[in-house]
């Protein structure tokens, strides 16, 4: 099962039809342009699909959903939406150089669409669904938070027996995901005094002065060796060069490895306090993704997973990664394995691409895992 090569050239015609659709995350009329498509592949499999709340996709192959807790489905999670603006196709055109296939939202992660639905229809051609199904939810806000999708999406992991994540693998080395760092995003607004700073500089309260102390205080946070990283990517404030500023942006990027890591950074940064009484700082945003720590069950799926790829006869390996995904939100629910999308690099870069020499295999290993977990 899961055995035969899987047809590169159909995956290409399908993956071409994908990533020719640009669906900015910001756009959901052209996310659900991509949604529909795919949709009509899931109904020629026989799915049973519904709109959820939110703009999330549900397709459902051979799924009870009153089944006992053994006849569980196992969840792949997609995502339609890329980071790309509309026009990018213009500049970024998809073409084919050697084994590479280029192009804005392919490796990130339209191919992991096609894939998946290659590895169904393999599934389909060869009888009866696997044991509980197989349910996908395709979501269209990943690259932008999952605000909308995020309680689809632990809905959904509470209700199978593993999560597959077909994200892509890690960048040149093709392995699979194992664990990711949690993300947070915070907003720091000071609000100071005006004044002129040449007549009455003392009558003023620096937004900008408390707002440095605070970059280095908060990435004074950092702990490198337990995977905990703050940077301060946003500085925007001032008026004018001869004016006191009143305003102040400071924007924050944290990733963790633990819970309690992240904890610890989200206590500190909202216990900040201005040395000026006169300045206010109001602290917005949070960690959005908890990390998705290693855990046995995860090493599990893993274990299985190389396996499966030996006997395919390639090797995969498993790392853990700074980027986060929906599998954050999964893994601490369900047993949950990521990067089983299309191998390339250059997520959300200009050299984005697929690596069509290795896709085939990577989509022989998919159908396998869910034929066998």
């Amino acid at each position: 099962m899961g055995g035969m090569q899987p047809d590169l050239q159909a995956m290409l015609a399908d993956l071409r039809a994908l990533a020719e659709t640009e669906s900015p995350s910001t756009d959901m009329a052209a996310v659900n342009r991509v949604m529909d498509l795919v949709e009509s592949w899931a109904l020629d499999l026989g799915a049973t699909t519904h709109a959820l709340p939110g703009g999330t996709r549900q397709f459902s192959f051979g799924v009870d959903p009153d089944a006992p807790a053994g006849e569980r489905p196992v969840l792949i999670l997609t995502h339609a939406d890329t980071v790309w603006p509309h026009g990018t196709l213009a500049e970024m055109p998809l073409r084919v150089e050697g084994d590479r296939l280029y192009g804005p939202g392919t490796y990130d992660m339209k191919a992991g669409i096609v894939g998946a639905f290659h590895a169904l229809r393999a599934l389909k051609s060869q009888g009866p669904w696997p044991r509980g199904g197989v349910q996908v939810l395709l979501t269209p806000d990943e690259e932008i938070g999952s605000h909308s999708s995020r309680g689809q999406i632990e809905a959904a992991a509470r209700k199978a027996r593993a999560v597959l994540v077909v994200e892509p693998p890690v960048a040149d080395t093709h392995a699979l995901k194992v664990g990711r760092k949690g993300v947070g995003d915070f907003r720091l607004a000071f609000h100071g005094v005006a004044s002129h700073a040449g007549n009455k500089p003392e009558e003023g309260a620096s937004a900008i002065t408390e707002a440095a102390r605070a970059v280095l205080a908060v990435q004074a946070l950092a702990r490198p060796e337990a995977g905990t990283t703050v940077s301060v990517g946003l500085i925007r404030g001032g008026s004018a060069t001869n004016v006191v500023p009143a305003e102040c942006v400071l924007e924050v990027d944290v990733r963790v490895s633990t819970l309690a890591e992240g904890e610890r950074v989200d206590a500190a940064i909202r216990a900040l306090t201005p040395s000026d009484p006169r300045v206010r700082l109001e602290v917005t945003g949070g960690l959005n993704r908890p990390p998705f720590e290693r855990s046995s069950q995860t090493e599990q799926l893993f274990a299985q997973a190389q396996a499966i790829a030996r006997e395919l006869g390639f090797e995969i390996g498993g790392e853990v990664v700074g980027g986060g995904s929906d599998g954050n939100f999964t893994a601490p629910l369900t047993p949950t394995l990521d990067g089983l999308g299309a191998p390339g690099d250059g997520a959300h870069a200009a050299h984005e691409h697929v690596r069509l020499d290795r896709w085939p295999d990577h989509v022989r290993l998919l159908t396998r895992l869910l034929q066998e977990v």
